[in-house]
């Protein structure tokens, strides 16, 4: 096997999105090893993801370790197995077949870059952007990502830098995560692919953008319920977990000339949250965000 890059996709009682996401990896151009971490599944679907795919390396992990906990399970393999790229792929999503390959082909050339991330659309509608390029907003302390979910715009079609790059497809090299240490496995999901852009950053590679190579996204499947709720689709924990990260990351990374536009910033956003809870009666997502105030507060990274 070539060991050149590592490719991986972290399974969680997702049989149907992942065999999906491999049957796409397998019209591939580059040559990789697919790595799929299943992570506490209990419904036997990493066993049966390799049934279906014998070129497949399988680590099976006990319990659900998050999307941190499992992609770092990948990468201290790959890192193990001398791999010199290691890209992270949600599992819910499909590839062109070349998107790897521009991919590796960028970050040859130009050793100061760090982290490349692909062109990724919504996969129910193909024209829609999902993540065309992910920026910084210091002043209010915020990460975001412009023209997300709208058509794409004149500058979605440009190879640019950007602030960090999303969770979702992360392509780097592993001499630069031995340096910048793994994803941190407390945020367990959100935020802690931002957090590893800019400790990534820090040490002073660029990150870039690359709108040749083309992903795909479902985005959210594992914290959706099929079918709405009394609380809606969205699982409450999804709630919890993203207030509790942002106010780890704004303790984390707030510039203190800026404390207090983004304490006002971030605050009214909490309570808009809290006050739309209410009016629809989402006691249980109210429960939840609340928690994660607390937590977010009290608890530390």
């Amino acid at each position: 096997m070539n060991k050149k890059t590592a490719l991986i996709l972290v399974n969680w009682n997702s049989f149907e999105y992942t065999n999906q996401c491999l049957v796409s990896l397998n019209n591939c151009i580059q040559n990789f090893e697919v790595i799929v971490v299943d992570n506490g599944s209990t419904d036997g679907s990493g066993k049966e993801l390799k049934a279906q795919h014998r070129h497949i390396t399988l680590l099976q992990s006990a319990s659900n370790l998050g999307f941190a906990g499992g992609n770092n399970v990948g990468i201290n393999y790959a890192i193990d197995q001398s791999f010199e790229y290691i890209m992270l792929l949600n599992n819910d999503t499909f590839v062109e077949p070349d998107f790897i390959d521009v991919l590796v082909n960028y970050m040859d050339k130009h050793p100061e870059v760090g982290i490349i991330q692909p062109k990724i659309y919504c996969h129910h509608d193909r024209t829609l952007i999902w993540d065309g390029g992910s920026y910084f907003n210091p002043i209010f302390t915020l990460p975001y990502t412009p023209g997300a979910l709208k058509k794409e715009r004149a500058s979605h079609n440009q190879l640019k830098g950007i602030d960090w790059v999303t969770g979702c497809a992360f392509f780097t090299r592993a001499s630069i995560l031995k340096k910048s240490g793994l994803l941190n496995e407390k945020f367990f999901i959100y935020f802690e692919d931002v957090d590893l852009s800019f400790r990534i950053k820090k040490l002073g590679y660029q990150l870039k953008y690359h709108p040749k190579s083309v992903v795909y996204h479902i985005a959210g499947m594992s914290n959706k319920s099929k079918s709405k709720q009394k609380e809606g689709y969205v699982n409450p924990i999804v709630h919890y977990l993203i207030q509790r990260n942002r106010i780890w990351f704004l303790k984390r990374y707030t510039n203190p000339i800026f404390v207090v536009p983004t304490v006002i910033y971030h605050t009214s956003y909490s309570i808009a949250m809290m006050i739309y809870f209410i009016i629809r009666a989402r006691f249980k997502k109210l429960n939840a965000l609340l928690r994660g105030i607390k937590d977010g507060i009290y608890d530390t990274l």
